[in-house]
């Protein structure tokens, strides 16, 4: 019984200290890091969006760009409707030309999402 507290008591703590001390360092290269980098490329998008370019926001009201007054854009989502919205809103670029807009996607690069056309919703006449 003796020996078995003599062996206790001699243990090294450098082993858990530095596993105490890596923690945060994975820390920062699993959550911090891609948390900053997707915030740079938020705004750089936002920077980037000019008049003329379609948008969705986040809140997913798509529509086209009409102008800005400073960190205020004019979003115009139906012909002659326009409202306005923080340049924070714009959550992504949608490419018109092709019917699709740009995903991010975890690793950086850009999934396509094919847009639904010629959807018709109509009102239930029965009732």
């Amino acid at each position: 019984m003796h020996l078995s507290l003599l062996a206790a008591e001699s243990t090294n703590p450098l082993p858990s200290l530095i596993i105490f001390m890596l923690i945060p360092v994975a820390m920062y290269f699993l959550l911090v890091r891609p948390q900053r980098r997707r915030q740079r490329e938020a705004v750089a998008l936002q920077q980037s969006v000019e008049v003329g370019d379609e948008v969705m926001t986040t809140s997913g009201v798509y529509g086209f760009i009409t102008g800005f007054d400073g960190d205020i854009a004019w979003l115009e989502i139906d012909d002659n409707v326009q409202i306005r919205i923080a340049r924070q809103a714009v959550q992504r670029k949608v490419d018109t030309a092709k019917g699709e807009t740009a995903v991010p996607t975890d690793d950086g690069s850009k999934a396509k999402q094919t847009k639904i056309d010629d959807v018709v919703l109509g009102d239930d006449d029965e009732g």
